[in-house]
This record gives structure tokens, C-alpha cells and sequence, in this order.
């Protein structure tokens, strides 16, 4: 099971899986995953994109300063890496929920956290990410059809959760 949220709104979204992520947290769920946090900028400079690693007291900074003048991307795939790492040895734990912050251009080149995506739902753990209008195309590659969009709606996102956790459960482990 995998759902997924799309909007071009910057922040919101991340605003919205950490609400979900916490009131599941709240609720007794165990969590794998990312939630992007960004850090508020000093003067003439941009924030920081930080990922809370869910089920560990840990939070990785995946940007790197260019300097004022630089317009690249300013994501720093090591640290990405890193955080990836963290979250594919999470799922060891038996998370009831994977959630990943985005599907952004990471994934879309097969890497990020797309191979940690396809890692939990081979076993049988639900999914639920992001996705800017943008990087469609890519994802609906990824994906094949699968999956479920969901209306950007915390309250409808927080119930499929509840409902693909409960899902799984019945359904036990994947084989």
C-alpha cells in the first residue's frame, strides 16, 4: 500500500507528514522514515533542510551552503545517503508505517529513498510520501499505476494511514 500527496506549495507538506507523524507516534505507532524540517536562515542566507529520522533521536542536514551568489541545488547527496542508511536499518524494527518526505529528483534518478520505498512495501509495510506536481512524470514511472493520491487533506492522509496500517496487519508480513 502506498499513498502519496501532491501539491506545489513549499513547506506545507512537510508541515503535514510531521502532524501525521506525531499523532501516529502519540497513538502507539512505530514509524520508519523522514520528516524535512527546515531551519530558519541567518541574514542572507537560505535554510537549512534538515531530515528528522522518525523512531531515532536524529536529524540530518541534507543542504550544503554555496555560498550567496549560487542558484544549484544545494541538496548534498552524501547526506542523503546517510539519512537513507538510518531508515533502510529502521525497517529491521518492524515499522507499521513508512513515511518519506518526498519523492523528489533523488528518487526519480533511483536512488534517495527509493529503494528503501520498494524495500517496505516488498514487506509489506504501507507507504505514505510527497510528491510535487513536477516530479509526477517520474513517480507515476516508479510506481506503475500503483498507489493511491491522496487529497491534500491531513485529516483524509491521517485516516488512509490508520487504515493501510490496520490493512497490513490483517494481512501480515509479505512472503
Amino acid at each position: 500500500m502506498l499513498g502519496y500527496v501532491v501539491t506545489d506549495q513549499r513547506g506545507v507538506l512537510d508541515d503535514m507528514l510531521a502532524d501525521i507523524a506525531d499523532r501516529l507516534q502519540a497513538e502507539g505507532i512505530r514509524l520508519a522514515g523522514a520528516i524535512q524540517t527546515n531551519t530558519a536562515p541567518t541574514p542572507g542566507a537560505r535554510c537549512d533542510m534538515n531530515l528528522r529520522i522518525l523512531g531515532a533521536a536524529q536529524s540530518v542536514c541534507i543542504s550544503q551552503q554555496l555560498g550567496p551568489h549560487a542558484t544549484g541545488c544545494r541538496l548534498d547527496p552524501g547526506a542523503l545517503e546517510h539519512a537513507v542508511a538510518h531508515v533502510e536499518q529502521s525497517l529491521a524494527t518492524g515499522p507499521q508505517l513508512l513515511i518519506v518526505n518526498k519523492f523528489g529528483k533523488a528518487e526519480m534518478d533511483g536512488r534517495g529513498f527509493r529503494p528503501v520505498i520498494g524495500q517496505a512495501l516488498a514487506a509489506g509495510i504501507p507507504v505514505l510520501t510527497a510528491v510535487g506536481r513536477g516530479g509526477l512524470p517520474g513517480f507515476d514511472s516508479f510506481v506503475e499505476g500503483f498507489g493511491l493520491r491522496l487529497p491534500f487533506d491531513s485529516g483524509a492522509a491521517l485516516d488512509w494511514c490508520r487504515n493501510a496500517i490496520a490493512e497490513a496487519a490483517l494481512d501480515g508480513p509479505a512472503a
